[in-house]
């Protein structure tokens, strides 16, 4: 959509090809769970958080966040930056006024759309569609996929289209979820009287790479704001060694030296008490302390200290990919030019989730997406035909 608003109808006719009754469906949808658009910090910073961060930053150097929320203010949709630097609509600013708001844009731009049009791939040269049970073929001097990636099928993003790119000679990488829960074997007792609960303020590490910020446990394990920017280290571990170890440290605002002191001058408080009054930890973390010492281990100021600070999880696989906030996987970056161009399709061009790449949430999936658009627009609006 956003390439579709960009590109300079003076010189294409342009249209779109929706599987759905509708443009939009996984934006709704993933505006449910918290509608930020992209997120405050610098670009430097900004950029690493990308894998391949390579790859995204020239994307992201042509059109910023800055840009991007800029770009909205021009379409009528105001943003301000919350507590935790991520990008929101103003108050009262849900995910369908701002789809609107992109749909008049196509419609000023003179964008035909077309619902309930299946790709089926190419016949020949012409591409193949699946129109309300009848096969239309069309041909297009300039061919752009957007077809996303394999989670969340009920929007229409499935990876299907992965076969017909594979008999083209374009490798396809394998699908993984990304932004998803994390399996850990709980204790069962412990499990039942702390599902659904937060670990809050705990900062959470997987190989070089540490997040501050709130996961929530759950029957099937862990996930939530501090583990999705951890999934590039965990999904790696996962897929070497089949387990991954996640370390919590349960108070990073604390050092183990000033925990063990208050511990061992607790006085006539039991242990339990001194860990709630002394070092303010929840009931759900000196529950996970205690299931995991020996009464001796529990009572030794030292060892306990030590343990808050790092808490290790075992980590035994994904949540199935259908329930993915995103995926990796798709087509390899090596298929694709620096103007995202097939190099073994002319004139045919990938953007999106489609592509190999990653990002954690908070803004990012989004910003990377709508910066692609913004930058093949310009190059097909700047390249002689």
């Amino acid at each position: 959509m956003m390439l579709a608003c960009s590109l300079d109808n003076n010189i294409f006719n342009i249209s779109l090809y929706e599987k759905n009754a509708t443009l939009g469906r996984k934006f709704l949808v993933a505006g449910k769970g918290g509608f930020n658009l992209t997120h405050s910090e610098d670009l430097t910073q900004f950029a690493k958080n990308y894998h391949p961060e390579k790859f995204i930053y020239p994307f992201l150097k042509n059109f910023s966040n800055s840009d991007f929320r800029n770009w909205l203010i021009s379409i009528g949709i105001e943003t301000y930056v919350g507590t935790s630097k991520r990008v929101f609509p103003v108050k009262g600013v849900k995910p369908i006024h701002v789809l609107k708001q992109i749909k008049k844009k196509l419609e000023i731009n003179n964008v035909a759309v077309f619902y309930h049009h299946l790709w089926q791939g190419w016949d020949n040269d012409e591409l193949v569609f699946l129109n309300n049970g009848e096969t239309k073929k069309l041909n297009a001097d300039i061919v752009v996929f957007a077809l996303g990636g394999s989670s969340w099928k009920l929007t229409g993003s499935d990876g299907e289209w992965a076969s017909f790119f594979r008999k083209k000679g374009v490798r396809i990488n394998a699908f993984y979820p990304s932004n998803c829960a994390y399996q850990v074997h709980w204790n069962e007792p412990f499990i039942k009287s702390h599902q659904g609960i937060a670990l809050k303020n705990c900062t959470f590490t997987c190989g070089n790479n540490s997040r501050k910020g709130e996961a929530i446990i759950t029957e099937f394990g862990i996930e939530g704001s501090g583990i999705y920017p951890l999934s590039y280290n965990i999904r790696r571990e996962l897929i070497n060694n089949t387990t991954c170890k996640l370390l919590v440290d349960f108070k990073p605002d604390l050092s183990q030296q000033i925990i063990a002191s208050r511990l061992e001058n607790r006085g006539s408080l039991t242990m339990k008490d001194a860990l709630q009054k002394k070092i303010n930890l929840s009931i759900t973390q000196i529950e996970l302390l205690k299931i995991s010492t020996s009464k001796e281990e529990y009572n030794n100021s030292q060892f306990l200290s030590n343990l808050i600070k790092s808490y290790s999880l075992n980590i035994t696989g994904f949540a199935p990919i259908d329930e993915a906030i995103s995926t990796i996987g798709g087509i390899s970056l090596d298929e694709v030019s620096d103007d995202l161009e097939l190099k073994k399709l002319h004139n045919h061009y990938c953007l999106g989730e489609m592509l190999d790449w990653d990002a954690p949430t908070g803004g990012y999936l989004l910003q990377a997406c709508f910066s692609m658009g913004i930058f093949l627009a310009l190059r097909l609006n700047t390249k002689a035909f």
